[in-house]
């Protein structure tokens, strides 16, 4: 993949994790310059402003539009700040050009729409800012990997990631579901591209945003891009979950960054140690899975014979029960034991179907 690494970018200053903070909505000229100066006091190097607005519904607001890039644009040259702002057609990279926006970046509801990632990939061809790609709404890592290859095929070679959570059906604390193992998996897609955590979204409410934060971090992503207006109670959008800026300073102080790797001895014998452990035990997983299906594979011959339905919901209610008590006792998380039995009893249904079927 022929990318540039965040250091050749030239506009995030040195060190992690990178930060990206700004109000969720450009709102006034005086706003801007009030936060951006705040944030400015506060480290920040890189100011982010939402200037089109997707609101769910019509009528909210949604954003000032193309007037709001002079706002930024002025912060960004009186400040010394790099700018950046949401993209979701041709006509919005077009004005972010024409006023010199140094950084875009595509939404969750845009990222979902393979046509416009595509228009906005040919918009940016070519011209040289960096861009980053915000997951989609659903929990779709495929349409989520076809962005960033929309992308890389247009020649954008400054090309980024951030998380900022999934719609889910189940009601939970925050407002997106962070679904970490999906940001796992595409950090193993592309190892090499920088990957950002955008907590305010995930979170929902300011009390949770420290705890995503850190969280990411100890993932190993590269930075954060967080909320922070100068007054959140008064902001036109997204109010609970922006931070003033003398917060966003606090919280920044408190995270712990993580090394990548350690040359140390001490710590290179452990983890050795403790992944020859993994590898064996996984192995022994892989085994005794084998041996399951094996047995699976049985129990559908004898249905078969006597003439028998494969699913018997009762006996299986009450296998997960079981196996959900008994992981409370070794300290497994319920969640955590349901979605593996689960997806282990699929594949053993889908077992018993391939043989009263006679596919085997």
């Amino acid at each position: 993949m022929d990318v540039l690494s965040l250091e050749n970018w030239q506009i995030f200053p040195e060190g992690r994790p990178v930060l990206v903070a700004g109000p969720c909505s450009a709102e006034s000229e005086a706003q801007v310059m009030r936060t951006a100066a705040e944030l400015k006091k506060c480290g920040v190097g890189v100011f982010r402003a939402g200037i089109w607005k997707p609101r769910t519904h019509p009528g909210t607001f949604e954003g000032v539009g193309t007037p709001g890039l002079a706002w930024l644009r002025k912060a960004g040259r009186e400040l010394g700040l790099k700018v950046c702002t949401e993209v979701a057609c041709r006509e919005h990279v077009e004005a972010c050009l024409e006023y010199g926006i140094d950084m875009v970046w595509t939404g969750a509801r845009t990222t979902s729409s393979p046509f416009m990632v595509q228009e906005i990939a040919d918009a940016l061809s070519g011209s040289g800012i960096p861009v980053l790609v915000k997951n989609p709404v659903s929990p779709d890592i495929e349409l989520w990997t076809g962005a960033i290859e929309r992308f890389v095929r247009a020649g954008i070679r400054k090309l980024g990631i951030v998380h900022r959570g999934f719609s889910a059906s189940e009601k939970t604390r925050y407002r997106n579901s962070p679904e970490w193992r999906i940001v796992i998996e595409m950090r193993s897609r592309f190892p090499e591209l920088p990957f950002l955590c955008d907590p305010s979204h995930i979170a929902g409410d300011r009390k949770y945003v420290a705890e995503i934060a850190q969280r990411a971090l100890d993932l190993g992503l590269d930075g954060l891009m967080i909320e922070s207006h100068c007054e959140p109670s008064c902001a036109l959008s997204d109010a609970a979950q922006q931070l003033a800026p003398d917060e966003l300073a606090a919280l920044i102080g408190r995270l712990v960054v993580r090394e990548a790797d350690s040359d140390s001895s001490d710590y290179r014998t452990a983890i050795d140690s403790l992944r020859a452990r993994i590898d064996a035990i996984d192995g022994e997983i892989l085994a005794a899975l084998a041996a399951r299906m094996e047995v699976s594979r049985q129990i559908g011959e004898c249905k078969k014979k006597s003439n028998i339905a494969i699913l018997q919901t009762s006996r299986w209610d009450a296998v997960l029960e079981k196996v959900i008590s008994e992981g409370r006792e070794y300290g497994l998380p319920e969640h955590f034991v349901s979605v593996v039995f689960n997806a282990i009893h699929d594949a053993s249904v889908q077992a018993q179907n391939d043989i009263l079927s006679g596919s085997l």
